[in-house]
């Protein structure tokens, strides 16, 4: 298409001698989703001069957003002289998605979490949702996000959540667990510098408790602590990727810094923390996929059992069991092949191999605990994926993953959604 454009481009500036005119931009295909939607987060307008750079762009835009799972253009003459109409041809994704994951371990650990997320509200790209959590203890969140509420450029992000679990802490060699809550308030604000950067600026105001369970015991250790923290956080983008349904190319870093502040600072100074994903997807044929994210994360120092960085199932290392780790800073690769096994209309089943290893640095130690045999964690693994190509992240992923290193489990993770 892009070739063609590029033709007509030639064609009628040499007939005219001037430059070729959208006359106006036509959606087709959408049924939920607006058309003026498309149109303000289009750089197409009515009136500019037609440009095949800028309508790749758009096109790119618009298959990354969840409400559409495919889309693609045209152009014909106006009947004007020298102008053109612009035709966005969309695919839509049904965005009224439940969402599930579910962990287990041969510890005979089990644990889930289900949700619902409508990710086209009022036909405007918005996300509205929430989900429920059991281990061992009930949570729950609502979420709210419009990143074009306001403009192109301009959105807003509000986020409720109550979430219980059981935490290990870790101290003198020991375990003890701790019923932990906390329940958070969060206001986002979301600006697109351009087609390939974005950035998020809030406030996180939240509160976290601690209760004593069992296990081990120190003076030094609080078997109760309940305080409120007020988070500053700062998210920047860069995001290059290009979808074909369930194939992704390009490369994708998100950075995300928080400052954490507490009304406790003799049991819970303030501490800063940052980390970045770095994410790579080449294609391979036409059913290869190699995908790989990396994480490096470092905080602050403090030598505190409740150590922000955790190695954990659900997050990092698949088949490694819910939190049986923390450390201070961290290093992550999660690297696997996907390919599709089968192909046929609106249904596609992957196969994928994976490693996913991790290393933590120790409250309050150096660099070099990345090194030390205890803090690595290696896990090669299998699964599959069962794709819906036109419903919105409809991927139901099955992971089995197995210890290579030291004191090492092995388990299966349920969800919904590619793992990274």
């Amino acid at each position: 298409m892009k070739t063609v454009i590029t033709f007509i481009l030639l064609f009628a500036s040499f007939s005219y001698g001037q430059d070729v005119i959208v006359a106006d931009l036509k959606v087709q295909g959408n049924k939920k989703l607006k058309s003026s939607f498309v149109k303000k987060i289009s750089n197409i307008k009515p009136g500019v001069v037609l440009d095949s750079t800028v309508i790749e762009e758009d096109i790119r835009l618009l298959k990354r957003l969840p409400s559409i799972a495919h889309a693609y253009y045209q152009v014909f003459p106006s009947g004007d002289d020298n102008s053109y109409n612009v035709f966005y041809n969309i695919e839509e994704n049904f965005t009224i998605i439940p969402s599930a994951n579910v962990y287990t371990t041969n510890d005979d650990e089990f644990a889930y979490r289900l949700g619902l997320y409508e990710f086209n509200l009022f036909g405007q790209n918005m996300t509205f949702g929430g989900f429920y959590q059991k281990d061992i203890y009930d949570s729950y969140a609502l979420n709210f996000r419009a990143p074009y509420l306001f403009s192109r450029q301009f959105g807003l992000a509000l986020n409720y959540q109550n979430l219980t679990t059981q935490e290990p802490v870790f101290f003198d060699n020991t375990t003890a667990d701790y019923k932990y809550n906390n329940e958070s308030f969060e206001i986002l604000g979301l600006y697109q510098l351009n087609f390939t950067n974005r950035i998020e600026v809030g406030l996180n105001y939240f509160t976290e408790d601690y209760e004593y369970k069992s296990g081990a015991v120190n003076p030094d250790v609080p078997q109760a602590l309940r305080v409120h923290k007020l988070l500053y956080k700062l998210i920047y983008e860069y995001n290059n990727l290009d979808y074909d349904y369930q194939y992704v190319e390009g490369f994708r870093s998100i950075f995300n810094f928080q400052y954490v502040t507490s009304r406790n600072e003799a049991q819970l100074p303030a501490f800063l923390i940052g980390w970045n994903d770095f994410q790579y997807f080449h294609r391979f044929g036409n059913k290869g996929n190699w995908a790989s994210r990396l994480r490096l994360g470092v905080a602050s120092n403090d030598e505190t059992p409740f150590a922000p960085f955790s190695v954990d199932n659900n997050l990092n290392i698949r088949g490694v069991g819910n939190t049986i780790d923390r450390g201070t800073a961290a290093i992550v690769l999660n690297t696997e092949y996907r390919h599709t096994l089968y192909e046929k209309g609106w249904f596609s089943l992957q196969g994928n191999a994976f490693v996913d290893a991790g290393s933590w640095r120790n409250p309050g130690g150096d660099f070099g605990d990345f090194s030390e045999s205890q803090n690595i964690r290696v896990y090669p693994g299998v699964g599959l994926r069962f794709i819906h190509k036109k419903i919105f992240n409809a991927i139901f992923r099955i992971d089995y993953g197995f210890g290579v290193t030291s004191d090492a489990t092995q388990g299966l993770v349920f969800g919904i959604g590619q793992y990274f």
